[in-house]
């Protein structure tokens, strides 16, 4: 399922509540994962969804993507993922529909297509860049008016080099959130940290216009 298959597995391994431990354990390999689509490539859908060349629109773009370890400043949907994605995802939904025949057991979290069918609506949103550029919007401006900037960031997005297929954002850098050994490096108070980026996520969830439902560690970091 290539991408598709990343996805799902980020989905699962990012609901301890609907999967079984095990699967969520072996599918945070996920979290990380990514392939890559040559510079050539990436250059020339830049260049195309932007309207101008790559020069006039950055001083530089390094060729090598960003570490995990970084929230990308720049981000480019790969080439004909839509048709893969619908694709993938019907037969999924399609998969989920058997299996709950097969075994309706399978059913007492959640019926199965219930959940395929909400994923594909979530992961064909995605695919509109534009969405979360407003969504970044609406988030820093729930951090300001909530006085939570000292302590929680989202990337400003650059509307004027964004377009439905290319995001470019402010570059943030960091440790994942589970790398404690690494969250020292930057905090004198681990357990502070961890307490506040909950205390954040907890209020998005009652004064936001969205809380954010996949904070895996390949999307939260403390920032250095």
């Amino acid at each position: 399922l290539g991408s598709t298959y990343v996805k799902l597995g980020q989905f699962i391994a990012s609901s301890p509540t609907v999967f079984p431990a095990p699967y969520v354990k072996e599918f945070q390999r996920c979290l990380d994962s990514t392939s890559t689509v040559s510079f050539v490539e990436v250059k020339r859908i830049i260049e195309r969804e932007l309207g101008r060349p790559l020069r006039d629109v950055f001083a530089y773009v390094d060729p090598t993507p960003l570490a995990s370890a970084s929230i990308a400043q720049v981000q480019v949907q790969k080439p004909g993922i839509e048709e893969v994605l619908k694709t993938d995802l019907g037969v999924v939904y399609l998969a989920a529909r058997i299996l709950e025949f097969i075994n309706p057991d399978l059913n007492i979290r959640g019926s199965l297509a219930d959940i395929a069918s909400d994923l594909r609506q979530s992961m064909l949103g995605e695919l509109d860049f534009r969405e979360e550029q407003k969504n970044l919007d609406v988030y820093r401006d729930f951090l300001d008016e909530n006085g939570l900037t000292a302590i929680a960031v989202a990337p400003k997005p650059y509307p004027e080099a964004s377009s439905k297929r290319v995001l470019t954002m402010e570059r943030l850098s960091g440790v994942p959130l589970v790398d404690l050994e690494g969250i020292k490096k930057y905090t004198a108070d681990p357990e502070a940290t961890l307490v506040n980026a909950l205390n954040v996520w907890a209020l998005s969830v009652q004064k936001c216009e969205f809380f954010h439902a996949d904070v895996h560690a390949g999307n939260l970091l403390v920032l250095e």
